[in-house]
């Protein structure tokens, strides 16, 4: 049995991440929680925040999101966000450029401020440890 879960993104303009994931950390809209494979079966509203996806090799990647839905069972972990944004590149420019348009988007969609000071905090760190 490996430990792997299959894991998608999903946003009006269509499937944003599928794949394979070790852990996933979703922004709850009562707090943030992680789902490894095995995890019992639920459905979870998401508040705007970022995704840390822990893959197979245990890299991880970071995506922005601007709330939505989680559906969560043994197997299979499906967002369905109104909007995201991957926040990653090939060069330190186009990791700042990711990153400035992920913060705009969390600005733009939420309404808790202090879901926001933690959310921009989160993605300051990811800039200052880049």
């Amino acid at each position: 049995m490996n430990g792997l879960i299959d894991f998608e993104i999903v946003t009006p303009i269509g499937v944003i991440y599928k794949g394979e994931v070790q852990s996933v950390t979703l922004p709850g809209s009562e707090g943030e929680f992680g789902v490894l494979k095995g995890h019992a079966a639920l459905i979870a509203s998401l508040k705007s925040g970022v995704i840390t996806i822990e893959k197979a090799d245990l890299k991880h990647e970071l995506i922005a999101i601007d709330g939505g839905h989680a559906k969560v069972d043994e197997n299979k972990i499906v967002v369905l966000a109104k909007g995201a944004i991957w926040i990653s590149g090939s060069s330190e420019s186009e990791i700042e450029k990711n990153l400035s348009q992920a913060k705009e988007l969390i600005k733009s969609m939420s309404s808790d401020n202090v879901a926001l000071a933690a959310t921009l905090s989160k993605l300051d760190d990811i800039k200052a440890s880049g």
